[in-house]
């Protein structure tokens, strides 16, 4: 399975029963993603403010920053059947995994801008955000979310609870000692933990292919005895309909499950990258397989919504992003003192 054709109507309502998805679910879900890709397209537009020439150091928004458009379904799809108690460990690449796991988008805007209203005051920036309210966390290290998550995991397990935790990482940090080791561990001591790795083909600017002995990175992990599965990236249906197993599996005690999603981002590794590493053709193939267009048009062949409603939708998500986006703007920057507090060294 790499990415799949579209379902005959038949096969569609087959899959979607056999989910156990509502036309409800799918509502909202469409919404969710539509709620990620205009949050994504404005910090992207206010990052690039002020960097004419292209400075990183310069702009509203200083520093690196790493968008996930166009894989919005991993998140969306892995986390709908989530709960707040429930740990997710992201990556540097986190917008899209916050939203999909509740975080409170004014303070998810007013962080990455740096406000005192953010999640952290302010002093974690993109890729340093947390919100304990949703269990949420990330990272800017590069394989770190294995072992965070596997933490997380050996704690709910340890105090007799039946959360979960989730490892979100991208197909280069799967390159990493901590995958094999985390596999190792959670397979050994049957943790709650799942594993999602987001392939979208290169790792920064290398390509998968050039650095991998095995195709996929899900073969990998049945050679730790987990449970390893390849979802089509670019289909929420998909990417739901396995980790909601994967979810009953570690609530049940049965241990680690391990997620490769064939996915891909349209934008660069990072703002500012060249792309010099992918061709326009291969940007406008993966475009044509949209997640978001896909959802909509399979709401619209099933009578699940019309125009109208999916507009509603799309126009309700907008203004939700562009709520909190002038939220943050109006914030007001952390005083000087605040540099050191909160330091513990």
């Amino acid at each position: 399975m790499i990415i799949k054709p579209e379902p005959s109507l038949k096969d569609l309502s087959y899959l979607i029963e056999n989910s156990g998805l509502k036309p409800s679910d799918l509502l909202s879900m469409y919404k969710r993603m539509m709620t990620i890709r205009y949050f994504e397209e404005s910090i992207r537009k206010i990052y690039h403010e002020g960097k004419n020439p292209f400075n990183m150091a310069s702009g509203i928004i200083r520093g690196e920053m790493h968008l996930s458009i166009g894989q919005e379904a991993v998140a969306v799809g892995t986390l709908y059947g989530s709960r707040d108690e429930d740990a997710v460990i992201s990556t540097h690449r986190p917008h899209h995994h916050a939203i999909a796991k509740g975080v409170d988008l004014n303070k998810l805007a007013a962080e990455i801008l740096g406000k005192v209203t953010g999640l952290c005051k302010g002093k974690g920036g993109h890729m340093h955000l947390f919100d304990r309210s949703k269990n949420f966390a990330c990272s800017g290290i590069v394989g770190a979310s294995f072992p965070q998550a596997a933490g997380a995991a050996f704690a709910f397990k340890y105090l007799g609870k039946d959360n979960v935790a989730f490892a979100f990482a991208g197909e280069g940090a799967a390159n990493h000692g901590t995958f094999a080791e985390t596999l190792n561990i959670a397979s050994a001591w049957e943790l709650p933990l799942i594993i999602v790795i987001e392939d979208n083909k290169y790792a920064d600017s290398t390509p998968k292919s050039f650095v991998m002995s095995t195709t996929f990175h899900y073969q990998r992990g049945l050679a730790y005895n987990v449970p390893s599965y390849l979802v089509d990236g670019m289909d929420v249906i998909d990417v739901y309909s396995v980790a909601k197993k994967a979810i009953e599996r570690a609530r049940k005690g049965f241990g680690p499950t391990l997620i490769e999603a064939l996915t891909y981002r349209y934008v660069g590794h990072f703002e500012g990258d060249g792309e010099e590493y992918r061709t326009k053709e291969e940007v406008e193939f993966w475009s044509s397989l949209d997640p978001i267009r896909r959802l909509e048009n399979r709401l619209l062949r099933l009578n699940y919504a019309d125009s109208d409603m999916l507009a509603k939708l799309r126009e309700e998500a907008r203004k939700q992003v562009q709520d909190a986006i002038d939220f943050a703007m109006k914030s007001p920057y952390p005083e000087p003192i605040e540099a050191i507090r909160g330091v513990f060294a």
